[in-house]
């Protein structure tokens, strides 16, 4: 946490004076954060922001709860620190030493939550454009500055014995107590609250009222700078007249105020960033304690820069589970070494992707600084991360479902630099398994020259064997879902490929059989059935089979003497009989099978 402003310090200053002196922001505290600069870092959002659903997970993860309540947080920021991890380590080790005594200190944390509940005050009293209209103007800036004082008095207090960035805090706060600017604040507002004291005497009457009060003493605080004697008090409105300005009591607290916050300005900067540091911390140890509700473990992890040594991963969740009201349950994950490329084989709703999503979450929080979702971890830095895991068609795309495979592998290399993470979700599965197992061995191939850490899905368990079998690809590794005895995934991941899909335990668990299928053909062909024929004595029969003497028989099926049949079959000595089976003696038989005796029969086989 680095209090010093990292912001454009000359446009900030000029909205902090104006929002100060109008009660209007426009969005100070946002704006500033919007464009505040983060730790240089190699990592590109657009490679793996989308299929991790980054966005979902700040905002359901890392929420900020201070005294029982939500806070209304910068989730662009936070969003901008997460999946830009710095390159350098530095950065990235200050931020786990701040989490480490925020999450083993109750009592920093706590103090953490009351500096940042003040400086969230402080955001709403300078961006509080409607109740600045509402109430004096000099008297909203008093309480502006109250509020700031608050917050150096906190910062300045707090955090005492603190070994990581917190001290940063203090001493800044301190280094603020000792100006210049901050005593004459200190003056004012003391002024402002306590310009001098009053001894009453007070009569009280044998009903127990007040029946008067006389004034005994008064006694100005003169130790104040800003407690004038009346000579001084009529110089100074005596200036003011000079200068062109009215000469009212008031006029003088006002001038008294902005000589005070100019003195002061250049602390109030650096203050605007820091409630977005503050955020970021908050909201991880947000993410720590919805893991804790959940039954679940966090850590900060082991960052190594060498891939000799194992990939650990234990207790491995998925955060995105838990944060949708899910149940996570945890794996362990490791391999000999960092720098392999591991496969990972099982039936379809066996955890597979999830797994993805959790080991490329964990990877980019580590690198970030903050509490990886893991009981226990140990990772080897990279400098890039690249995730496929949603492909998705899109009404525009100009190729066909294995040319956009096609691109998808072209794009990763592209993008892919030596040492990076790749995450890919069933690679090649857009093709015919023999088209598709000859890419699929090209682009392990040839990811070994890379040497990545790379996490690859693939239902080709016969080319999965074969690649286990023949270890032609030396950094190679196997790991298939763990089933139980009854043949169900237990979300646990084992050495080896898998032999099935368990497609047919899918289908039968999600309804996809013969007898369930036919079953609902046979429920819809009698639905079907129900329609068509309708009860007879119907008054307004729509188009379906009607009874017999229905008075506005429609477009079906109609019984003897209806007055007005439609166009079908129709009982004996209807009026008007339209174009179909018509019975005896009909007057108009139209083109149609007629019965004998008709006066007009049409073109058909007759009686």
């Amino acid at each position: 946490m680095d209090p010093p402003a990292r912001t454009d310090l000359d446009e900030l200053r000029q909205s902090l004076s104006f929002a100060f002196t109008s009660g209007v922001s426009g969005g100070l505290f946002g704006q500033a954060l919007d464009r505040a600069p983060i730790a240089p870092s190699t990592w590109d959002p657009r490679n793996f922001a989308p299929d991790l659903f980054l966005e979902e997970f700040v905002a359901r993860c890392f929420r900020v709860r201070v005294g029982g309540h939500e806070a209304v947080v910068n989730r662009g920021f936070i969003l901008r620190v997460l999946s830009r991890p710095p390159s350098d380590m530095r950065a990235t080790e200050l931020r786990r030493g701040i989490l480490h005594e925020l999450s083993g200190s109750p009592t920093f944390r706590g103090q953490l939550e009351k500096l940042y509940t003040a400086s969230c005050r402080l955001r709403g009293a300078l961006e509080g454009a409607v109740a600045g209209k509402k109430f004096d103007p000099t008297r909203r800036q008093l309480d502006v500055l109250a509020i700031v004082k608050e917050v150096f008095d906190l910062m300045g207090a707090s955090f005492e014995g603190a070994r990581s960035g917190l001290s940063r805090l203090r001493d800044f706060g301190q280094a603020a107590q000792a100006t210049e600017g901050y005593r004459s604040m200190a003056d004012l507002l003391d002024y402002d609250e306590h310009l001098a004291t009053l001894r009453l005497d007070i009569r009280v009457g044998a009903d127990g009222r007040i029946r008067g009060f006389d004034v005994v003493t008064v006694r100005e605080r003169q130790e104040n700078p800003f407690v004038l004697s009346p000579v001084r008090r009529f110089l100074a409105k005596l200036e003011v007249f000079f200068r062109g300005y009215r000469f009212g009591d008031g006029e003088v607290m006002a001038r008294l105020v902005d000589a005070v916050f100019e003195g002061i300005e250049d602390q109030v900067v650096k203050l605007v960033p820091l409630v977005g540091e503050m955020e970021v911390y908050l909201g991880a140890l947000g993410f720590r304690d919805l893991a804790e509700a959940a039954g679940l473990e966090v850590s900060l992890p082991e960052l190594r820069s060498v891939v000799e040594g194992e990939r650990m991963l234990l207790g491995l969740f998925n955060p995105l589970l838990i944060a949708n009201g899910g149940r996570a349950v945890p794996c362990d994950v490791v391999t000999d070494r960092a720098d392999t490329t591991l496969l990972v084989t099982g039936p379809n709703s066996g955890g597979k992707t999830r797994l993805l999503q959790s080991v490329a979450l964990a990877q980019l929080l580590a690198q970030a600084g903050m509490f990886v979702p893991a009981r226990r971890a140990s990772v080897v830095c990279v400098p890039g991360l690249v995730v496929s895991l949603i492909q998705e068609t899109k009404f525009d795309q100009s190729e066909g479902r294995l040319g956009m495979e096609l691109l998808r592998i072209r794009a990763l290399f592209e993008e892919l630099g030596p040492g990076a993470m790749v995450i890919l979700d069933e690679l090649c599965s857009g093709t015919n398994p023999s088209e598709g197992e000859e890419i699929f061995e090209l682009v392990v191939a040839l990811l070994e020259k890379l040497r990545p850490q790379a996490f690859i899905t693939t239902h080709f368990l016969t080319f999965a064997a074969r690649l286990e079998r023949e270890k032609a690809i030396r950094n190679l590794r196997f790991v298939q879902v763990e089933l139980d005895a009854a043949q169900k995934p237990t979300y646990q991941f084992i050495v080896g490929v898998a032999a099935t899909s368990l497609a047919a335990q899918a289908a039968a668990r999600l309804g996809v059989t013969r007898g369930e299928l036919e079953g609902l053909i046979d429920r819809n062909l009698l639905a079907a059935r129900a329609l068509s024929i309708m009860g007879r004595d119907s008054a307004f029969a729509g188009p379906s089979t009607v009874g017999r003497d229905s008075a506005f028989a429609g477009p079906s099926t109609v019984g003897r003497d209806s007055a007005f049949a439609g166009p079908s079959i129709m009982g004996r000595d209807s009026a008007f009989a339209g174009s179909s089976i018509v019975g005896r003696d009909s007057a108009f038989a139209g083109s149609s099978t007629v019965g004998r005796d008709s006066a007009f029969a049409g073109p058909s086989g007759e009686s």
